[in-house]
């Protein structure tokens, strides 16, 4: 049976009128710390306000990456206020899996500065292999446990077994990112039509999914158009989209076992 919100929803898909579900935190956002980006975190945060988005991830590329900061910028994190511009800022990275053990290139002792790990593949880091490699390293990296979400999985250079990794994630309270920038068709050129279908396998098996604009320049933090279609077309339940409030997103960090920030309690 329907809840009340979701008949309406249902009501106004039959009548064709364009449903836009409501995200307010933008989960994989980069500053110039990153090597090729070019905004600030104060910049970064200018826009997500102007974008109405309730809180951000700060993710800038770690380790490996050509460009990437020291691991004491990550750590470093905790002097950050937990507002700038009246948009709650979450301290996180965007790390790489860098073999099938599903190592990551941030020390551990990192961890406990942050709030949010993002995990991805990036050619520069993991030499694009074979769909079982790409698929054992996505499986070892969730269940290592250090690892919160997953980032950009459309690229159709990492193939990988869509379900058996989706099912993991689901198992492990790994959330799965649908990733703005890789369905504009420049970049990770080949990804919509995957994205749709690890969307769609997200919604089958009930897996946790988060929302990333991957803003390499300010304009693009919260921007989620291509998002919300895609969303739309698989009728994405609100409930397993953790980025649909605030709350939702402080209860998965929770659901992780991250501790409670104090700061946000008028958030949870």
């Amino acid at each position: 049976m329907c809840s009340a919100p979701q008949t309406v929803i249902v009501l106004l898909r039959l009548l064709n009128v364009e449903v836009i579900m409501k995200i307010v935190v933008d989960t994989h956002t980069h500053t110039y710390a990153s090597g090729h980006a070019y905004s600030t975190l104060i910049e970064n945060a200018r826009m997500a306000k102007e974008h109405k988005l309730s809180m951000f991830c700060c993710t800038d590329h770690s380790g490996d990456m050509p460009g990437a900061p020291h691991p004491w910028y990550f750590s470093n994190q905790k002097i950050l206020p937990r507002f700038i511009e009246d948009v709650a800022v979450i301290r996180g990275v965007e790390t790489n899996i860098v073999n099938e053990n599903g190592d990551i290139d941030i020390p551990l002792q990192v961890d406990r500065n942050l709030d949010w790990v993002l995990a991805s593949f990036h050619e520069p880091v993991f030499k694009p292999s074979t769909k079982q490699s790409h698929t054992l390293a996505l499986l070892n990296v969730i269940k290592g446990g250090r690892v919160d979400a997953l980032g950009h999985l459309g690229n159709p250079n990492f193939d990988f077994d869509f379900r058996q990794v989706i099912q993991c994630a689901k198992d492990h309270h790994v959330a799965i990112e649908i990733n703005n920038t890789s369905l504009n068709g420049n970049s990770r050129k080949g990804s919509l039509e995957r994205c749709g279908e690890i969307a769609a396998i997200c919604k089958e098996v009930g897996a946790y999914v988060t929302t990333g604009s991957d803003a390499h320049f300010c304009s693009i933090v919260g921007e989620f158009d291509r998002v919300n279609i895609l969303f739309d077309q698989v009728e994405m339940p609100e409930h397993q989209v953790i980025t649909h409030s605030t709350q939702q997103f402080l209860a998965f960090l929770l659901l992780r076992g991250r501790e409670k920030i104090n700061e946000y309690a008028e958030l949870y």
